[in-house]
């Protein structure tokens, strides 16, 4: 039935869950996952006068890195199918929850399997949620997975 899973991580333990049950996923549909991790960087642009710009933007690049070769070493020790992308984004703007959902569709990804964090009230009035937009700007089917409460 899947045959291409998206897999968004930013290495929370909520991330991690849902990894482990992409994993799951992958070995019962003999699926190939995409690990995508997205780099927002338009708060570094927010305040121009800061000092240190390019440092910040490259320890925030290095971190995505990291994230993703952390989950790569978890999906290959599964011995899934997988590739990884690392997604920047330098436009104000532009959501996360869009980078996901255009990259799902680049990947031609039949399901996309994301933790969340399952804020209620006015925790999720003013966090928001990342996997909340993608289940509303997705065109494929979007598996959320609640994290630990």
């Amino acid at each position: 039935m899947f045959s291409r899973i998206l897999v968004p991580i930013d290495g929370s333990e909520t991330s991690d869950l849902a990894l482990k049950e992409a994993i799951k996923l992958a070995k019962e549909q003999h699926a190939a996952l995409r690990l995508v991790n997205v780099v927002d960087l338009t708060l570094v642009y927010t305040d121009a006068a800061a000092p240190y710009v390019y440092e910040y933007q490259n320890a925030l690049q290095a971190a995505g890195e990291k994230i993703v070769a952390d989950g790569a070493a978890v999906v290959r020790e599964a011995g899934v199918q997988f590739d990884t992308r690392s997604i920047v984004i330098d436009v104000v703007g532009q959501h996360i929850a869009d980078a996901i959902e255009e990259e799902a569709q680049r990947w031609q990804a039949d399901l996309i399997v994301i933790g969340t964090h399952g804020r209620r009230g006015v925790r999720r009035l003013l966090l928001g949620s990342i996997a909340e937009g993608v289940a509303r700007v997705a065109s494929k089917p979007v598996l959320l997975i609640r994290g630990p409460s």
